[in-house]
């Protein structure tokens, strides 16, 4: 008993020591299940690159460091970029040289009766453009409109591999797309920040431009403006400007600061000789990581919504609504069962911040609520009757048509030569227009079209179609979609408060 007696420190010590054990593998296992869970939590998300090296501290003595500093930037990012080509089948009509007033003299000899003579053909129509490579797991960005409708994508990598590359999500409304490959060995390029882009910044576009051997080309330039909008080339719109040389082929391609970092999807070109001249477009970093982000993890871009019509401040309007100075922006329409309408927010009300950041125009508000999540709150700060007042609002989600819709609605407009949308908060805001359920709205005419020539331009309002009055854009569809070409198309539109009638042959 004694010998136990002694022994007891011992014992209580290999129990301890048992126990701590224990304690260790059990908690080792529980790190590594842990660990694990993390590693695919991690492989859901985007492995964005950091920026290789800090190439905008580095001191310039000479002329020759100053050369060499654009030569470095340009290898730093050259890797990244990637040749994009596109292949997309079609039916083509043809017709035979035979053919006489639509019909050859051979059909009767040839054709069963009650069988059309076969008279279209696939061919296949291929397309060129560049992207940029952002991840180490193979994310690549690019324009919406350079994959637009393909059935096969390729890249060409700057190490000379064709690789398939498969469309993760799109979002035609800023002319934005996420392409994935499997590729190994990837060159990313890292994201940089194009709110902190400055007016007067060097910048440097890559790309392949007017084909595949000018693949990779580099141009150089600086940052001539920010915030472009009403360019018509996207429903949002905040383009950075620049005099780098940017030509068909570009699109899609990165901007570039001097860090070596991406600030830009260079999108197009504004010309009136199809060439370039000295104004191109990019879709800036910040705006392109958000969609990236949100076409990755949801598959889809959600955008907040206000429910308000709205229009710039400028010096008549700040003088009838005596403000001091012309400032914010102007609320028309408050649409129905809205965000706006529930926090209270007036016809004739000024938003002069958001967040407590001044609001400038109608298209910075615009973008920083679309930007919003719905379900964020956000502070409005407002101008009624000379008074300064807070609002609350919760944004929800901007509503979206059907797919099916859409689909029927770009069949129509090939078949009419217009692109005719339901009325919306933003539409009404882009044309100046009330917001009236149920109305459609002429948003884009085809100049070389028989509508055009007819008379019909964009903003037009439709109020009846073939002797029908409109009262929902499926309706307008409807009417139209029964219809085929050389039809007579008679239309009632509303103009600046007038009526006028239109008809014209599909």
């Amino acid at each position: 008993m004694q010998k136990m007696k002694k022994n007891t420190p011992s014992y209580l010590i290999l129990i301890l020591a048992g126990v701590a054990i224990g304690w260790l593998v059990f908690s080792n296992l529980e790190f590594s299940f842990q660990d694990k869970e993390n590693r695919l939590a991690v492989s859901n998300t985007i492995n964005l690159a950091e920026a290789a090296e800090n190439f905008q501290d580095r001191p310039i003595r000479t002329l020759k460091d100053f050369n060499q500093a654009f030569v470095d930037i340009a290898e730093s990012a050259t890797p990244s970029v990637v040749t994009i080509f596109t292949e997309k089948t079609v039916n083509r009509r043809f017709v035979s040289p035979f053919d006489l007033f639509g019909r050859s003299p051979f059909d009767d000899f040839f054709q069963s009766p009650g069988n059309s003579r076969p008279d279209t053909r696939k061919e296949v129509l291929r397309g060129l453009g560049s992207g940029v490579i952002v991840s180490k797991d193979g994310y690549i960005l690019t324009n919406n409109h350079v994959v637009d409708k393909a059935d096969s994508i390729y890249i060409r990598t700057s190490d000379n591999r064709k690789i398939q590359a498969q469309v993760i999500g799109t979002d035609p409304k800023t002319d934005l797309a996420v392409l994935k490959t499997e590729a190994k060995n990837l060159n990313p390029i890292a994201i940089g920040d194009s709110d902190a882009l400055r007016v007067g910044e060097w910048v440097i576009a890559i790309g392949s431009p007017l084909g595949e051997k000018l693949a990779r080309t580099v141009t150089q330039g600086i940052v001539s403006a920010k915030g472009r909008a009403n360019v018509g080339l996207a429903d949002y719109e905040d383009f950075i400007q620049t005099d780098a040389a940017i030509n068909p082929g570009n699109s899609g391609g990165p901007l570039v600061n001097i860090n070596g970092e991406l600030v830009g999807i260079n999108t197009a070109i504004a010309s009136r000789t199809g060439g370039f001249q000295g104004i191109g477009f990019a879709v800036p970093s910040n705006m392109a990581r958000q969609i990236m982000q949100s076409l990755i993890t949801s598959g889809r871009v959600t955008r907040g919504w206000l429910g308000v019509t709205i229009q710039d401040v400028d010096e008549n309007i700040a003088k009838g609504l005596k403000l001091k100075k012309a400032e914010g922006v102007l609320v028309g329409t408050v649409v129905a069962d809205s965000p706006a309408k529930a926090a209270g927010l007036k016809t004739g009300d000024v938003i002069l911040k958001l967040d407590g950041k001044n609001v400038q125009d109608t298209i910075e508000l615009r973008n920083s609520i679309a930007a919003t999540p719905p379900g964020t709150k956000v502070k409005v700060t407002i101008w009624r009757n000379g008074t300064i007042r807070n609002l609350m609002v919760k944004l929800e989600e901007i509503p979206d048509q059907p797919v099916a819709a859409a689909e029927q609605g770009q069949e129509m407009s090939d078949l009419v030569g217009f692109k005719a949308v339901p009325m919306s908060p933003e539409i009404a805001s882009k044309y100046r227009l009330k917001t009236d359920a149920g109305k459609v709205v002429i948003a884009d005419v085809d100049p070389s079209g028989n509508a055009y020539r007819a008379g019909l331009r964009s903003g037009d309002v439709v109020k009846a179609a073939n002797r029908k009055n409109i009262t929902s854009y499926n309706q307008f569809l409807s009417i139209v979609g029964k219809m085929k070409k050389g039809d007579l198309l008679f239309m009632l539109i509303e103009r600046g408060g007038s009526n006028v009638y239109f008809a014209f042959n599909l």
